[in-house]
């Protein structure tokens, strides 16, 4: 099986960065969010929360999204075009997702794409994370609750911060924009 990171691995851009914007536009009043937003990424920056509670903190307007399915929906219909066309090429039915961004954000691309997603596993309603931020570690740790390392044959990954999960792999990939070369 090959794995694959998802933001600005085989989607251009980050997915939940998008989505944020996306809802942004059409809900210009989720600025009220922006203070406790821009503080918790100084505060990670820094050192004094960790990445998962400042993307807990990041996802608090949630809060007021309405309609939360169908705003995925509408969201994946205005940016399935950000699915690179490199990875739409040599996708197989057996590809696996391992992602920082919320499951519930990338499932309906991944279903529609008949791939498998290990995702954050992040509350659409409040914002909170149920379980830690799928990042470094985290991703061998989860991949691992569903598959065998050892059955990985090849990963792909924009960022060194997958160097944990890419040690598993047969051969392994870093991806830049198109340009894919050896880990």
């Amino acid at each position: 099986m090959n794995v694959y990171d998802f933001d600005e691995t085989i989607y251009h851009g980050d997915s939940s960065v998008d989505f944020y914007k996306f809802n942004l536009k059409k809900n210009p009043g989720l600025a009220k969010y922006w203070g406790a937003q821009i503080k918790a990424g100084a505060d990670f920056k820094r050192g004094k929360i960790s990445k998962t509670a400042m993307k807990t903190i990041f996802y608090r307007y949630f809060n007021s999204l309405e309609n939360h399915e169908a705003l995925i929906l509408e969201f994946w219909d205005a940016h399935r075009h950000n699915i690179k066309d490199w990875y739409l090429e040599q996708r197989s039915d057996d590809d696996v997702i391992v992602s920082a961004s919320p499951e519930f954000l990338l499932a309906p691309i991944c279903k529609e794409l008949n791939i498998h997603l290990i995702g954050s596993i992040v509350n659409p309603y409040t914002g909170e994370h149920l379980k830690e931020n799928c990042y470094g570690d985290e991703k061998v740790k989860r991949f691992s609750e569903h598959f065998n390392l050892e059955d990985m044959d090849q990963f792909y990954s924009d960022s060194y911060s997958d160097d944990p999960l890419a040690q598993y792999a047969k051969e392994a990939f870093l991806v830049k924009d198109d340009e894919i070369k050896p880990w």
